[in-house]
């Protein structure tokens, strides 16, 4: 296979790159298109999207969705927004924990400031759970939503907000751990495999999906290519997102070769594993 990174853009590698972002609009809406630019002059599918993870409305992360490994990386989450935006990301993934824990939204101010003061399409999860929870979210600036334990513990209520807002604000959370998709902070392991629980919802719509394996998140320890592999080969047509473990950006060229639509990067930026230069030459 020949690397992303290492074509050339002439008039035949535009015409494939017009064909394709036609064919991503609709399989996954705007949110997925491909970039000029980048190492080689090349052309990129992949969308990369920081992560901003939310405790008493400071920048933090978790290792392994352990709220007793936190580190503080930056009290003022829009200082990070910013510099993201600065940097030509175009994308935000907007992660509530204190809502996750409290069971209903928390931070949303802190959305609303972002969303406000730039220009970021923020996706937002933690906590949401109830119709009210989604009218704050929305309000507030969000473009899309993700929903995790929701889809799992109360399946109606998710397809209701898919039949409400439309599958394209409606990301599915599916996170997973030896496969089998874990909920409520990931403190339980449900019974459902993650390729039933995906496909269950792809049947009704679905078009995003994140998908995290715990045992990698925040360990920078590389993404789960096998998970990704078994997940695309069932659903080619998906709009993956994957999450957890990003330590350089050889795995996020190696999750492009692959043809994932997306990929979630957080504890690599922070601990400048990742530099936003090179994300800004990666996208340009």
């Amino acid at each position: 296979m020949v690397s992303w990174q290492d074509r050339k853009i002439n008039l035949k590698n535009i015409n494939e790159c017009k064909t394709i972002k036609n064919e991503r609009l609709f399989r996954y809406g705007v949110f997925f298109l491909p970039s000029f630019g980048g190492v080689g002059g090349g052309f990129f599918m992949i969308t990369i999207i920081p992560a901003i993870d939310l405790i008493d409305a400071k920048c933090v992360r978790l290792s392994q969705g352990d709220y007793n490994q936190k580190t503080i990386y930056n009290e003022n989450p829009l200082e990070v927004a910013k510099m993201f935006e600065d940097a030509g990301i175009t994308r935000l993934h907007l992660v509530d924990l204190d809502g996750a824990k409290a069971k209903h939204i928390v931070n949303y101010k802190v959305l609303e400031t972002i969303a406000s003061k730039t220009s970021l399409v923020i996706d937002f999860g933690g906590g949401l759970k109830s119709d009210e929870d989604l009218r704050i979210a929305f309000e507030c600036g969000a473009k899309m939503v993700t929903g995790g334990s929701i889809a799992v513990k109360n399946r109606e209520t998710f397809l209701h907000w898919i039949e409400t807002y439309g599958a394209e604000k409606i990301i599915l959370g599916a996170d997973a751990k030896d496969k089998m998709i874990a909920v409520s902070g990931w403190q339980e392991v449900s019974e459902l495999s993650i390729l039933d629980f995906i496909e269950s919802y792809t049947s009704k719509g679905i078009r995003q999906v994140i998908s995290t394996d715990i045992a990698r998140d925040g360990m920078l320890t590389g993404p789960s290519i096998d998970l990704y592999k078994e997940i695309m080969d069932k659903f080619p047509n998906l709009g993956l997102i994957a999450s957890g473990g990003i330590a350089t950006m050889k795995d996020i060229y190696e999750l492009d070769e692959m043809g994932i639509p997306g990929v979630i990067t957080g504890k690599a930026i922070y601990e400048n594993r990742i530099s936003l230069n090179e994300i800004s030459k990666f996208i340009r």
